[in-house]
């Protein structure tokens, strides 16, 4: 019998939970830890199904709204932030708050406020329905307007300074894209300081990009409700490599492994790494592998947690 070569499995690095992710999740671990259950968070803590079910079964409670949390309970407000309504709401409530808001996503928070302040009115790019960017166009309602696309742009009837913003997960190039078209629209055009997408997203998708470059069919650990994640599975296909998402080992299908010789493995910030783990396990079990990395970014980021949970010493 011959016996063919070992499948190579290329990870891409940096991959799985980014510094905000593991700041959120601390926080709320640590309150459980401090106080027991029931710990109430308003929606996902992080887009991750297996994140929210471990919390879950150590006494967190996901909620969709602060109106099923009781009165005067301990809250937590999700990674992806929340707008300056729903902290008014949880005043009126007399809700223990501590926020997990990913300091990125406060960042681009404040300059709504300030862009809006000064007179502008504000494009947002993101995605409609996105927590982090209901969040966002609730820092300043009147004055802000939400585009996904570059159609979106040309259909833009705005007058005097324009400002803009974006949301921290989307995908580079076509945020790019819908920038340019921005600038071409209004010459004044002003923006952040710095990139409004975070560090996190940008190392993924370089790093997915470059690994699907080498490989026949792209793996991207995450939820589906997870835009980095989704972002880095239409990367890679928009090379030319087919590209799957999955929550887990449990989803792949043997059939995408056809012809296969080299599979690029990554997970979405919000994915934890032992996934990535149970997956390289899982495609062991069909075949012999090599597993090698490809390294395109350190991160060293650290967020500070709020003080209400930080342990002594």
């Amino acid at each position: 019998m011959t016996e063919h070569p070992p499948r190579s499995v290329l990870l891409a690095s940096p991959r799985s939970f980014c510094a905000g992710v593991e700041r959120a999740i601390e926080i709320v671990e640590r309150l459980l830890d401090q106080r027991g259950g029931p710990v109430y968070v308003r929606k996902q803590i992080v887009h991750n199904i297996h994140v929210v079910r471990s919390l879950e079964a150590r006494g967190a409670v996901f909620v969709e709204e602060l109106s099923e949390v009781p009165h005067g309970a301990t809250a937590v407000f999700s990674a992806h932030g929340v707008s300056p309504a729903v902290r008014a709401e949880a005043v009126s409530r007399s809700l223990d708050v501590l926020d997990a808001t990913c300091p990125l996503v406060a960042k681009v928070h404040a300059e709504a406020r300030r862009f809006a302040e000064r007179g502008d009115t504000v494009v947002l790019i993101g995605h409609a329905g996105h927590e982090e960017v209901e969040g966002t166009l609730g820092e300043a309602p009147d004055r802000m307007v939400l585009v996904e696309t570059v159609d979106d742009v040309d259909a833009l009837e705005i007058s005097g300074p324009v400002s803009y913003l974006t949301q921290t997960t989307l995908a580079v190039d076509e945020t790019a894209e819908v920038i340019e078209a921005l600038q071409r629209k209004f010459p004044q055009l002003r923006g952040p300081g710095s990139d409004d997408i975070c560090y996190a997203t940008t190392n993924r998708q370089i790093a997915i990009r470059d690994v699907a470059a080498q490989s026949d069919l792209v793996l991207v650990v995450g939820s589906r409700n997870s835009s980095n994640s989704v972002r880095m599975v239409e990367l890679a296909s928009r090379g030319g490599t087919p590209a799957y998402l999955i929550d887990d080992a449990s989803e792949i299908d043997p059939s995408w492994l056809d012809g296969v010789s080299s599979v690029g493995l990554s997970a979405g910030a919000s994915a934890p790494p032992e996934l990535v783990d149970e997956v390289v396990a899982a495609l062991r079990a069909l075949g012999s592998v090599s597993v090698s990395t490809h390294t395109t970014a350190t991160e060293t980021i650290a967020f500070t947690l709020p003080l209400a949970v930080r342990r002594a010493g």
